[in-house]
């Protein structure tokens, strides 16, 4: 487990900079009713996606601040053309411990021995369901399929530990839980189930359809008995882990009912340069403009460090707090801003 220096960065919470996760591009194949329920979407324009050589800058400072873990994101990041070569930027870089990716599976299973080749070390794959025909409904996507190869081939990779993630809902998938602390078990990974969160382009979210950490626990432990909370792992991390009594482990993000705002270290860089200090943020740090306009890397380096040293995010506590809670940015607003949507910062 990685642990934060005593001498490393650190925001008004005393939370360090630790882990960036990078945006490469906005565009999804899949149209999950979580992510992008609406019909159609303004996109970032083509000139102001960052290209590798610049995502590898920004990265550079970033490490220099003392970020240790990246993670590559979209939209679906397979999407982008040539990603190996970026992989191997980020791989290469003195003080990255470990590059990650985030991605629905569909196209990985061409692609997962050139990306472990390049130094991508694990991969969290996308799966809501078991079920083909909940799949297609969910997603818009006949690709199940194709899912269920690129979780295959991420394990043959050794892209492991393998981690499924699973945004439960109530009415579509909360009687699956089981299954899928099975299936994930047949495939030697790690099911994470993710409450349902009112974030983004989550238009559509309603507190009806959540199902809450406590409740979950109680789905498994219905299926398969007590259930044991796990110690020892990175406290930063988004996920707390548990153990069945076969040894079988599975994690729980639950960002909406238990918010882990004071232990967060990570911060997100759209596709365009933009960065967010908080997944429920409004507003960001354009790093684009400073760096097509030539601004040297220690100039980076300081914007960098002066931004993150007065951060003091708490957007889910906040957003826990409120008494008449729905989503988080109308239709309206994200129109106007496509930054907003989850599919531009990266989950």
């Amino acid at each position: 487990m990685t642990t934060a220096r005593s001498d490393q960065l650190r925001d008004t919470l005393g939370r360090p900079l630790r882990s960036l996760r990078i945006s490469v591009t906005d565009r999804c194949n899949l149209r999950c009713r979580y992510c992008m329920p609406e019909d159609d979407y303004v996109w970032l324009p083509r000139r102001e996606i960052l290209d590798f050589e610049e995502i590898r800058t920004l990265a550079q400072a970033f490490v220099r601040c003392g970020v240790r873990r990246v993670r590559i994101t979209g939209g679906e990041p397979l999407l982008r053309r040539g990603l190996e070569r970026l992989v191997a930027m980020l791989a290469g870089l003195p003080g990255v411990e470990d590059v990650a990716m985030t991605t629905n599976g569909l196209l990985l299973a061409d692609q997962a021995a050139r990306l472990r080749d390049a130094g991508l070390r694990r991969v969290t794959i996308s799966i809501d369901t078991l079920r083909p025909e909940r799949f297609k409904a969910l997603t818009g996507s006949g690709g199940f399929e194709r899912l269920l190869a690129g979780i295959d081939a991420a394990g043959e990779a050794g892209l492991t530990p393998v981690k499924l993630n699973t945004v439960v809902m109530r009415g579509f998938n909360e009687d699956e839980l089981p299954a899928l602390i099975e299936f994930a078990r047949s495939k030697r990974a790690e099911v994470r189930f993710i409450e349902y969160m009112d974030v983004g382009g989550a238009t559509r979210w309603s507190a009806r359809e959540l199902v809450a950490a406590d409740q979950i626990l109680r789905l498994c432990e219905r299926a398969f008995g007590p259930v044991e909370p796990l110690s020892g792992d990175d406290p930063h991390a988004p996920a707390r882990r548990y153990r069945l009594s076969d040894g079988t482990t599975f994690g729980l993000v639950a960002s909406t009912t238990r918010p882990f705002c004071r232990a967060c270290d990570r911060s997100r860089l759209t596709a365009d340069g933009v960065w967010y200090l908080c997944l429920y943020a409004h507003q960001g740090v354009d790093l684009k403009g400073p760096l097509r306009s030539g601004a040297s890397m220690g100039a980076l380096i300081e914007q960098i460090r002066r931004v993150w040293q007065s951060r003091d995010d708490r957007g889910a506590e906040r957003r826990r707090a409120l008494r008449d809670r729905g989503p988080l940015v109308p239709l309206e607003v994200l129109r106007r801003d496509v930054r907003l949507e989850m599919h531009t910062r990266g989950g």
